[in-house]
C-alpha cells in the first residue's frame, strides 16, 4: 500500500475524532488546553504505533479465539510502559492527564485499528496505520483543546491572545468541550465535502 496514502487516510478520509467520532472520552476530557490535548493525542499515537506493529508481528501465532484478549495484552504493555515512563519523567503532565492515560488501554481507536487494519496488514503498512491515524487524532484533540482554550480564557500554549476577563466560562467546562467539537466537526465535513 502507498505509505502517504495510509496517513492522509489516518488524518483526513477516517479521522478518528472528526470523522468517525471515536474515542470521545479522551477527547473530550482533556482538552481544556492545547498542551493537554496534544499530549493525550501523543500519547495515544505511541501506543497506537508500538501496538500496530507488535500486532501485525503476530498475528500469524495468535488464534481466533483469543485474538482479542491478545491485542488488549499488547496495548495494555505499551500503555503501562508509557505511564511509567510519564511518572517517572513527566510527573506533571501524567497527573494532569490523570486516569486518562490507563483508558488508552480500552480506548476504541487502538483496539478498532489493531483488529481492522494490523491484523490483516504488513508490520510497515501497520506502523505506517498508527502513524496517520495517530497523528489525526493528535490534531484533533490539539485543535480542539486551542479553540477551547482561546475561547475560555484567552491563551493557547502559555500565550496570552487577548485578556482572560473576555473569555467564556463555558468553553473550559465540560459543556464546552460538546459545542466546540460540534461546530469543529462541521466544520472539518464541510472543508471535506467540498475538496
Amino acid at each position: 500500500m502507498n505509505k502517504l496514502r495510509i496517513i492522509y487516510n489516518g488524518l483526513v478520509v477516517e479521522n478518528p475524532t472528526f470523522v468517525l467520532l471515536l474515542g470521545m472520552c479522551p477527547t473530550l476530557g482533556t482538552t481544556g488546553s492545547a498542551m493537554n490535548g496534544m499530549s493525550m493525542g501523543l500519547a495515544t499515537m505511541g501506543v497506537l504505533i508500538c501496538s500496530n506493529i507488535v500486532i501485525s508481528a503476530i498475528k500469524s501465532l495468535v488464534p481466533d479465539k483469543v485474538r482479542i484478549p491478545a491485542f488488549i495484552v499488547v496495548i495494555a504493555t505499551f500503555v503501562t510502559l508509557l505511564q511509567m515512563m510519564m511518572q517517572a519523567y513527566l510527573p506533571e503532565l501524567n497527573a494532569s492527564l490523570g486516569l486518562f492515560i490507563p483508558l488508552i488501554v480500552v480506548n476504541c481507536i487502538v483496539l478498532g485499528r489493531a483488529e481492522a487494519f494490523a491484523s490483516r496488514h504488513s508490520v510497515i503498512d501497520s506502523a505506517f496505520d498508527g502513524v496517520g491515524i495517530g497523528l489525526g487524532f493528535t490534531v484533533a484533540l490539539t485543535l480542539l483543546g486551542a479553540v477551547r482554550e482561546i475561547l475560555g480564557t484567552g491563551c493557547v500554549f502559555g500565550a496570552q491572545v487577548y485578556p482572560e476577563t473576555y473569555g467564556s466560562l463555558v468553553f473550559v467546562l465540560a459543556p464546552g468541550a460538546f459545542i466546540a467539537l460540534g461546530f469543529l466537526v462541521a466544520l472539518f465535513n464541510y472543508i471535506r465535502n467540498r475538496s
